[in-house]
């Protein structure tokens, strides 16, 4: 598939990420969308005559063969959506762009990704917070991504940098200027051992607009989001609640009643858009991760010979099952009433023969 027309479909009239990706689906290529005659687009649902009468195929080859240009002088990386390097996690959400600019070394698909957000006038509090959270994470072999702003932002990319861990800046630009300038330094040692990020071309200007589009990146491509620090309104609650509805897992720090930065944070947690933090171990025990020096060269598995029989038979079939069971699944398999099961499940929790994942799921220590 051709990189220029790819690139040359983000600049065609009228035709945003969505109904591209329709064209491209229909068609099979980004190039065949500019070979195919009027009659053949026409015959493609959602494409109105008006708007095929309208594509200005000639400029967008033209504005895209002076992108390629910018992206082979700058060594960047063009990641468009069937790529198998596009970030398959953002790749799952509706709204997910058709095409990213990449700049620097950064694994998009690692097998841990974290969003951390906040607010751009950070308390000595949550610089604390962050400083002592990607501490932590270093262990955890994690990538992470948030937006370069000002406060919590480039705290945490400069944390990261600090102790080591890969870390991605996702812009609301072109990969051709550095927003806020105040930050070109960590920037420039963020393509070290991470990146930038981008579906914007260059010469896109960081408009106020671009930055909450920025923000579904942010959201789209993490495991988790974490926030740390947020007022009741702003761009850190937006992420939050973006990732709510990706079906991505939410965090945040608790804050002092009162202060205006953790009010958002509070805000998330009272109205459980956010399971509450206090460190990278409540992190990893909801992800299900293990440290990578966790791994047990010969699997051991515990002989539930202290379980009662009901509990028993709760273990079996917890164990028979690769994947994690849910306890509506479970009072079904052991025909338990829910009750019944759901004490046997704490008092074996409690004697560590079994785990409790998000949603009411189950597996075997």
């Amino acid at each position: 598939m051709s990189q220029l027309h790819q690139i040359a479909l983000t600049y065609l009239k009228n035709i945003g990420h969505g109904l591209g990706k329709v064209l491209v689906s229909h068609l099979g290529s980004a190039g065949a969308v500019f070979d195919a005659s009027p009659n053949k687009l026409l015959s493609i649902p959602s494409i109105a005559e008006k708007r095929v009468r309208e594509l200005n195929f000639d400029e967008a080859l033209k504005r895209a063969a002076e992108e390629l240009k910018f992206i082979e002088k700058n060594n960047i990386k063009v990641l468009f959506y069937t790529d198998a390097n596009y970030p398959k996690r953002l790749k799952n959400c509706i709204d997910a762009p058709i095409l990213l600019y990449s700049k620097g070394n950064a694994d998009l698909n690692a097998r841990k990704i974290v969003s951390i957000v906040g607010t751009r006038n950070a308390t000595d509090y949550g610089r604390q917070l962050c400083a002592d959270l990607v501490a932590e994470l270093q262990q955890y072999d994690v990538l992470v991504v948030s937006g370069l702003a000002h406060g919590i932002d480039v705290i945490t990319h400069k944390e990261c940098i600090k102790n080591n861990v890969a870390t991605v800046g996702v812009f609301g630009h072109g990969l051709d200027r550095i927003y806020p300038v105040a930050n070109r330094s960590t920037a420039d040692k963020m393509l070290e051992n991470g990146g930038w990020l981008t579906e914007y071309p260059s010469g896109t200007v960081p408009g106020s607009g671009n930055f909450p589009e920025r923000n579904r990146i942010v959201a789209g491509m993490a495991d988790a989001t974490i926030v740390i620090e947020a007022s009741i309104k702003g761009g850190a609650l937006i992420t939050a609640e973006i990732a709510n509805s990706y079906n991505r897992d939410v965090f945040a720090f608790p804050g002092r009643l009162g202060d205006t930065y953790s009010e958002g944070c509070n805000f998330l947690i009272r109205n459980n858009k956010a399971a509450l933090l206090t460190c990278v171990a409540d992190l990893a025990y909801s992800l299900g991760w293990e440290k990578p020096d966790d791994a047990k060269p010969v699997e051991q598995f515990m002989l539930p010979i202290d379980l009662t029989g009901d509990e028993r038979t709760i273990y079996n079939v917890i164990q028979q099952h690769n994947a994690p069971l849910a306890i509506d699944d479970l009072t079904i398999k052991t025909n338990m009433p829910m009750s019944q099961l759901a004490m046997n499940l704490l008092n074996m929790e409690m004697q560590g023969f079994i785990r409790s994942l998000p949603g009411k799921m189950y597996r075997v220590s």
